[in-house]
C-alpha cells in the first residue's frame, strides 16, 4: 500500500501547497471540458451553444451528489489518519465502501434525470431545437456518472491521505480524453458521423469510462482497494458516517448550480443570446476559479487531519491562511477582467450576439468573486470539522435569499444588469458569512477581523 502522508507535519502553508497544488492541474483539467464544449459547440451554431447553456448548470447540480459523498470520504478518512498519525490500513475498506456507496447512488440519480430531463428543461425554457439538443446530449451524460462518481470516490481518499498527485492525475488524464473526442464525435471525421451536441455527450461517456477503468485497476494493484474477504466488515458505519458529512455537503454544492439553473431562467426571458453568453461567462468564471477550489480540496484534508489530532491552532491557521489567498487572488483576476472581459468574450462565443452578454458578467461578477472564494473554502473546512450543516446552511442563505429572488427582481426591473448585481450582492454577503460561520464552528481564531467582537455561543 502506497504510504499517505501526515498533513501535521511542518508549516500550514506547505501541507496546503501539498494537497492544493496538485488539484490545482486537476481540476483545470475538468473544468476545461465545459470550455472545450463551449468553444466547439458554438462553432457548431448557435442552437447547439444555447442548449449546453441549459445543460450546464443542471449537470453541476447532480455532479454535485458525487462532490458531497467524496468529502465525506475525505472527511472521515482524513480524520482517522488525524487520529492514528498514519495509515492504519482502513482506508482500503473505506474506499471500497465509498465506491460501492458513490455508484448506486449515482446510478438511482441518472436514471431519475434521465426520465425527468424532458419536462426539466421545458420548465426552464429550452424550447424546440435547443431542447432537441439537450435531450440528445443527457442520456449519454447519464450513463456516463456513476463511472464519474466512483472515481471521484476513489480519488477522495486519496486526497485525504495527502496523495493528491494521484487524484489529480486522474482528473487531467480524464479530461485530456474528453477534449480530445470532442471534436471527433462533434464535427465527425472518416467514418465517425459528426453527432453535434450529441457528439459531446458521447465524448463524455467514453472519456469517463476509461478514465474510471484504469484508476480503479491502479487502486487494486496498488493496494489503495480492499477486496479481500473482510473488505465489507464496518460498512454499514462507514455508509453512516459518509452520509452525515456528505448529504450535507452535497446539498451545499448541488445549492449553488441549482440556483444558477433558476437564474437561467430568468435570462432565458431576455432571449438566446442571453443564455449563451450567460452561459460561456460561467463557464469562463469556473475556469477562474480553479485556484480558490483547488484550496478548497487541499483546506479539507489538512483540516481533517488536525482536527483528529485535536490541533485546532493548526486547523485555524489553514483557515485564515486559505481566506487571504482568496482575497489577493479575487482582486488580481477582477483587475484583469475590466481588461480583458470583451476579447475573452468574443473568444467564447465565436464572435455572436452572446459576447456582449458574456463580457458584461465577467467585468461586473468578478468584483465579488474572492467571495465566492471564501465561501466554498469555508464550506470545506467545515465539512471536514464535521460541520456539514453550517456549510449547507452558508449555500442555501447565499442562493434562496439572495441571488434568486434578486435576480428574478433584478432582470424585470433592469434586464440583464439587474441579474448582474444579484450576483455580485450574492458572493459579497456570503464571504461575511463564512467567515461569522468559521469563528462559530471554532475554525477561526476568536482575534480574527473582522469577526473579533462577535460573540458566538
Amino acid at each position: 500500500m502506497s504510504a499517505t502522508r501526515d498533513l501535521n507535519e511542518g508549516p500550514v502553508g506547505r501541507a496546503l501547497w501539498r494537497v492544493s497544488a496538485p488539484m490545482t492541474i486537476g481540476i483545470l483539467g475538468v473544468l476545461s471540458v465545459g470550455l472545450a464544449d463551449a468553444y466547439f459547440l458554438a462553432r457548431a451554431g448557435e442552437t447547439a451553444l444555447s442548449a449546453i447553456g441549459f445543460i450546464y448548470p443542471v449537470i453541476v447540480a447532480v455532479t454535485s451528489l458525487s462532490i458531497g459523498l467524496g468529502a465525506g470520504t475525505s472527511a472521515v478518512v482524513s480524520q482517522a489518519l488525524g487520529r492514528s498519525g498514519g495509515d492504519d490500513g482502513r482506508s482500503a475498506r473505506l474506499a471500497l465502501h465509498s465506491l460501492l456507496y458513490a455508484s448506486v447512488l449515482a446510478s438511482l440519480a441518472a436514471a431519475l434525470v434521465f426520465l425527468l430531463a424532458p419536462v426539466l428543461f421545458a420548465a426552464m425554457g429550452a424550447r424546440s431545437a435547443v431542447l432537441e439538443g439537450v435531450l440528445a446530449y443527457m442520456p449519454w451524460w447519464c450513463l456516463s456518472f456513476p463511472f464519474m462518481a466512483g472515481g471521484m470516490a476513489l480519488n477522495a481518499v486519496y486526497r485525504a491521505g495527502g496523495e493528491s498527485r494521484i487524484a489529480a492525475a486522474v482528473m487531467l488524464s480524464q479530461s485530456l480524453m474528453n477534449i480530445a473526442l470532442n471534436p471527433l464525435f462533434i464535427f465527425g471525421f472518416g467514418p465517425v458521423p459528426g453527432l453535434g451536441i450529441e457528439g459531446a455527450g458521447v465524448a463524455t461517456f467514453a472519456a469517463r469510462v476509461l478514465a474510471f477503468a484504469g484508476l480503479a485497476v491502479f487502486a487494486v494493484r496498488s493496494g489503495r482497494l480492499c477486496l479481500n474477504m473482510r473488505a465489507l466488515d464496518g460498512i454499514g458505519d462507514t455508509f453512516r458516517r459518509v452520509t452525515r458529512i456528505g448529504g450535507p455537503a452535497a446539498l451545499s454544492n448541488a445549492i449553488n448550480p441549482a440556483g444558477m439553473a433558476l437564474v437561467t431562467g430568468a435570462v432565458a426571458t431576455l432571449g438566446d443570446a442571453a443564455v449563451a453568453g450567460f452561459g460561456a461567462a460561467t463557464r469562463v468564471q469556473s475556469l477562474l476559479f480553479v485556484p480558490m477550489l483547488a484550496l478548497s480540496a487541499g483546506i479539507g484534508p489538512v483540516v481533517g487531519q488536525a482536527w483528529g489530532a485535536e490541533n485546532r491552532a493548526r486547523a485555524q491557521a489553514a483557515t485564515a491562511l486559505t481566506f487571504g489567498i482568496c482575497v489577493g487572488y479575487g482582486a488580481a483576476l477582477s483587475a484583469v477582467l475590466w481588461i480583458f472581459a470583451d476579447p475573452l468574450a468574443r473568444l467564447m462565443t465565436d464572435g455572436s450576439d452572446a459576447s456582449g452578454f458574456a463580457a458584461q458578467y465577467l467585468r461586473i461578477v468578478s468584483l465579488g468573486f474572492f467571495g465566492y472564494g471564501i465561501l466554498v473554502t469555508a464550506n470545506a473546512a467545515m465539512n471536514a470539522r464535521d460541520r456539514a450543516l453550517w456549510s449547507m446552511g452558508l449555500s442555501a442563505a447565499r442562493i434562496a435569499l439572495v441571488y434568486v429572488p434578486l435576480a428574478w427582481a433584478g432582470v424585470w426591473a433592469f434586464g440583464f444588469a439587474g441579474i448582474l448585481a444579484a450576483a455580485l450582492l450574492a458572493n459579497l454577503l456570503a464571504a461575511w458569512g463564512a467567515l461569522i460561520a468559521a469563528r462559530a464552528v471554532g475554525l477561526l481564531s476568536t482575534s480574527a477581523p473582522p469577526v473579533a467582537r462577535l460573540t458566538v455561543n
